[in-house]
């Protein structure tokens, strides 16, 4: 990506309430976590501005690191968490998802939404797996395809950022392989996708109105011209992911 379009980029996304499709409905897939201690400790990978991670640490009462590498989201989660009384139990963290500064058996649950494929589904299933205490679960969503044969299109689209895409059914397997159980698979919802593409959508046009390079803007706003036409051809799917063995809520 190019300063100039990294720029309009990072205006368009400043502060929305979201950085990937998701809801507060989705994050209550926490409860196919199963049991969790009186206060566990959090690791939400890829946090953003916190849109899980608020509801995570006030649903549970658990303590959070919240890991990001763009600083001024954590900036702003930081200062939402004061806002709402959470402030002492949510930890930021400037690091790079695929080389967490963390001690193995850390959490409880890992969680990260809308962030796995940066370093691909299989390198996070392992890399995060160290940071589960014994009886620990990793939530996560993934882009996968929803047919397998996807248009031209939505191919060309999302071989360009994530050329090991895969269905459902690898995604589970390649889970299994890694030694979890997968507990539940959990395709988001259409209005999951409207959560994070219609603010979106209207940032891009307040920065057209203001003169900002239409061009630039329009790159930015590809993706949601894919999937107003492809959107039938992939989604993000929730996994809700425990190590084999561990706990009788696992097996």
């Amino acid at each position: 990506m190019s300063t100039s379009l990294e720029r309009v980029f990072l205006a368009a996304h400043d502060d929305l309430p979201r950085e990937a499709p998701g809801s507060e409905e989705t994050t209550a897939l926490l409860q196919l976590a199963g049991e969790l201690p009186d206060r566990p400790r959090i690791v939400d990978i890829g946090c953003g501005t916190g849109p899980a991670t608020l509801p995570l640490a006030a649903a549970t009462g658990g303590d959070v690191v919240a890991v990001d590498l763009h600083e001024p989201y954590l900036r702003r989660l930081q200062a939402r968490a004061a806002v709402s009384g959470l402030g002492e139990r949510v930890r930021p963290l400037v690091a790079p998802m695929d080389d967490l500064p963390l001690p193995d058996g850390e959490a409880d649950l890992v969680w990260s939404e809308g962030a796995a494929y940066v370093m691909g589904f299989d390198a996070a299933l392992s890399s995060w797996r160290r940071l589960l205490a014994p009886d620990g679960v990793l939530v996560l969503t993934e882009a996968e395809w929803t047919t397998p044969a996807p248009s031209p299109g939505a191919r060309e689209f999302w071989d360009a950022g994530y050329p090991a895409m895969r269905t459902t059914a690898d995604n589970v397997a390649a889970a299994q392989r890694a030694g979890y159980t997968v507990r539940a698979a959990y395709l988001l919802p259409d209005s999951d996708w409207d959560a994070y593409y219609r603010p979106l959508a209207a940032r891009i046009e307040l920065l057209r109105a203001d003169g900002v390079d239409p061009a630039a803007l329009d790159e930015v706003g590809h993706e949601i011209d894919v999937r107003d036409r492809y959107g039938t051809e992939y989604g993000y799917t929730a996994y809700v992911l425990r190590p084999r063995g561990a706990g009788s809520a696992g097996q």
